[in-house]
């Protein structure tokens, strides 16, 4: 299927048929599940509707779990239909349709059926579980909170019902329970109130390794009385009930703060190796204590393989495939796993990453593969980017595409303004886990007229298609491939 950087309308209709076949091999419901009413939208409560009859752990998993009482089909179908009222905004801003009275607007261009998850149950590799008072006013309680803080209604829950928990993580959160229960010092459930236990991070992979990684707050104890109480947590989980976990890395941090850096506050090694690893369509990635890393490797092999084709769609020819040539440009690039998984389609992958530890890795991981044409470049995309753009056309060659995978703030302006002003750009791919939030108004930025008040001078994108990926099956949320092209 031969496709140019900006597609003409018949080899668009052939990207959506390769789509559909696709949807037919993972999903279990091959048709588009469309929601075009136009009665107004409920607004979802904040936490669900708790009586006296439910028990405290069928509560954790409405707050956890939202759709665990329905089927994946039923799961899937809320999906869609979701959305696509998210995607019926985008079309009726692009349409002019602001006042309409409708929160639903017509579609105007394809939005597939979402990809399922392979593995639905267990599917987490990694889990962070809180520390605080439980259902017994225990207050070393190890689990996942139900109620708030400003309402002082938190209560601990233990996790073992979740049904998107692998075993193994329950079994660590058990074990470090049991030994903060041992422990003579306190858990920290308020910076202010003192104690020192805090909450444990459990990572895996495919193959079952196990990464955990303790966080303490030292308080006013000396690094001498800090070393004992380490001491502790290594024999624990090394010779003593703990060894049942067989944990291939154990890290610790201590942080005066609620969440900090590996540079702010080093994640030390206490046993076993720095890394765990994983493998996705065939390259092997790293993961070190703080690294980013879909928590689903199963349906990230088919998100990945979504992004790979909507960037650089393979080229056949002669009943082979040919390389597409030319640079692509990977926006918060993470790990490097996007551009590694593509790049055997390109000549180089240029990616940029805030993180610089993400950056190692990236850098590790495309060693550790042998690819060789991928550069990752540490620095925010707002500094980064404007720059490279023009050094990229002098020395990049044809610019095939650009994809951006953001947090959930979005892209910061000035990044949107260097890609909407770059003319070498005309195809680029948003992945995005809240195309509702901070992600609309980046789509809005690069679809809007030309607007020099707003420094967007160039021409304006188009969305194309749209491809949700369920990487979170039992909630409410997944992952949107979103292509755009001018």
């Amino acid at each position: 299927m031969a496709l140019a950087a900006a597609c003409s309308m018949s080899v668009k209709r052939k990207l959506v048929c390769t789509f559909r076949q696709t949807c037919l091999l993972f999903s279990t419901n091959g048709t588009v599940l469309a929601d075009q009413r136009t009665s107004p939208r409920r607004k979802r409560p904040k936490k669900p509707p708790w009586t006296d009859n439910l028990s405290w752990e069928d509560r954790l998993a409405d707050v956890v779990t939202p759709l665990w009482r329905l089927s994946y089909d039923e799961q899937l179908e809320l999906k869609q239909k979701h959305q696509e009222r998210i995607l019926s905004q985008l079309c009726g801003y692009l349409s002019g349709d602001f006042h309409s009275q409708s929160p639903v607007s017509k579609l105007t261009f394809p939005v597939l059926p979402v990809l399922p998850s392979p593995v639905r149950d267990g599917y987490r590799n990694k889990s962070t579980f809180s520390v605080n008072r439980g259902v017994d006013g225990n207050p070393k309680t190890v689990g996942f909170y139900v109620g708030t803080g400003r309402k002082g209604n938190i209560v601990c829950v233990n996790g073992d019902h979740l049904l998107n928990m692998p075993e193994k993580h329950k079994l660590v959160a058990r074990c470090y329970q049991d030994f903060i229960r041992l422990s003579s010092l306190e858990p920290c459930l308020l910076f202010h109130t003192g104690g020192h236990w805090r909450e444990i991070t459990v990572r895996t992979n495919a193959a079952g390794h196990t990464m955990a990684i303790v966080y303490f707050h030292p308080q006013t104890l000396t690094p001498e009385e800090v070393a004992v109480h380490k001491a502790d947590l290594v024999d624990y989980f090394t010779r003593g009930p703990g060894s049942v976990c067989q944990l291939d890395s154990l890290f610790f941090q201590e942080s005066t703060m609620t969440r900090c850096t590996h540079e702010e506050s080093p994640y030390q090694l206490l046993h076993g190796q720095p890394h765990i690893y994983e493998e996705v369509l065939g390259f092997k990635f790293r993961i070190s204590a703080d690294a980013f890393f879909q928590v689903n490797q199963a349906a990230a092999e088919v998100l990945y393989g979504t992004v790979r084709d909507l960037c650089v769609p393979n080229h056949e020819e002669c009943g082979g495939r040919t390389k597409v040539g030319g640079t692509l440009l990977d926006v918060c690039c993470g790990t490097g796993a996007i551009g590694i998984t593509i790049s055997p389609r390109v000549d180089r992958i240029v990616g940029i990453e805030l993180v610089e530890q993400a950056v190692e890795d990236a850098r590790h991981n495309a060693a550790h593969s042998n690819v060789l044409n991928c550069e990752f470049i540490p620095g925010k995309a707002e500094v980064v980017l404007p720059g490279l753009m023009s050094q990229l056309n002098i020395t990049g060659g044809r610019l095939v595409a650009t994809v951006v995978n953001p947090a959930r703030a979005g892209l910061h302006y000035r990044v949107i303004r260097a890609l909407r002003n770059q003319p070498a750009i005309r195809r680029l791919v948003y992945v995005s886990c809240k195309p509702d939030g901070e992600a609309m108004r980046n789509f809005r930025e690069l679809c809007c007229a030309p607007d020099p008040q707003k420094k967007l001078t160039g021409e304006a994108f188009s969305p194309s298609l749209a491809v949700p990926v369920d990487m979170f099956p039992h909630t409410p949320h997944c992952e949107v491939v979103l292509l755009f092209e001018r």
